[in-house]
């Protein structure tokens, strides 16, 4: 593929009902969602207006059994997966899942950071590709990643030489500390890193881009979901909320122009 180093290059979600999150996300996005294929694991592809968002697959009880949960995670591009791999172990990250060639997609492995949170490496198997999953303005695209990390400097720091991500500023929040945006040099930011606040859970979430927020919110509820945050304005001119979906995983939603 073409995308730099450490960019994000595919989301999915982990769900233990993937017809009825199916239905909740396309309430509350407006996604597509696509039909199981025939045979092998229930894999769904999300597609945005203007074309892929990511992926749904269906928890199965193996799965369960050896500790999956319904979340979202990011696919991080790397170019050799082995090597990002071994660099990440080096770190103190761990490997949740060996790396495997997918026949068509790429190879992929699951890994966590040093602090614990997991999410994947990946090398796609078309070259000359591009994926735009990502797109910070993109309706129906994540527009925003943000880490809620236990130790947040140490997780600047990690990926910054893991995949390149740069602090680009930030924003004091008093007794919850720094909010760092982050990206790659030459680009805007694509997200922030901040100390995981006292209760909450570790780890990466994704808001979903949508006309309006506080329309949003209605949906969110009317479909089974739950709003734990927000609507709230933010810095930049964007309005967003956190919410949990009907199986647990959290996400979140922005709408507005955004100035950077």
């Amino acid at each position: 593929m073409t995308n730099r180093q450490g960019e994000i290059i595919w989301y999915e979600l982990m769900t233990r009902d993937a017809t009825r999150a199916s239905s909740f996300y396309g309430e509350v996005v407006g996604w597509q969602v696509g039909a199981p294929p025939p045979a092998g694991p229930d894999y769904r592809m999300i597609a945005a207006p203007d074309g892929n968002a990511g992926g749904m697959l269906q928890l199965d009880e193996a799965m369960l059994a050896a500790g999956a949960s319904p979340t979202w995670l990011a696919y991080f591009g790397v170019d050799d997966v082995d090597a990002s791999v071994a660099a990440i172990l080096g770190e103190g990250g761990k490997v949740l899942v060996p790396a495997w060639d997918a026949p068509g997609v790429g190879r992929i492995a699951m890994v966590t950071d040093p602090q614990g949170v997991p999410f994947y490496v990946m090398r796609g198997a078309t070259e000359g590709a591009t994926s735009t999953v990502y797109q910070r303005h993109g309706p129906g695209h994540v527009g925003w990643n943000e880490l809620l990390s236990p130790e947040a400097e140490g997780a600047l720091g990690f990926y910054h030489r893991q995949f390149g991500i740069t602090r680009m500023g930030g924003m004091p929040m008093g007794e919850l500390g720094e909010y760092s945006f982050i990206g790659h040099d030459g680009g805007e930011p694509m997200g922030a890193i901040m100390p995981c606040p006292p209760g909450a859970r570790p780890g990466w979430s994704f808001y979903f881009r949508v006309d309006d927020v506080d329309a949003a919110k209605g949906r969110v509820e009317a479909a089974g979901g739950t709003v734990v945050n927000g609507p709230m304005d933010v810095p930049g001119g964007e309005r967003v909320l956190q919410a949990v979906d009907p199986d647990g995983a959290v996400f979140g939603l922005v709408s507005g122009q955004a100035t950077a």
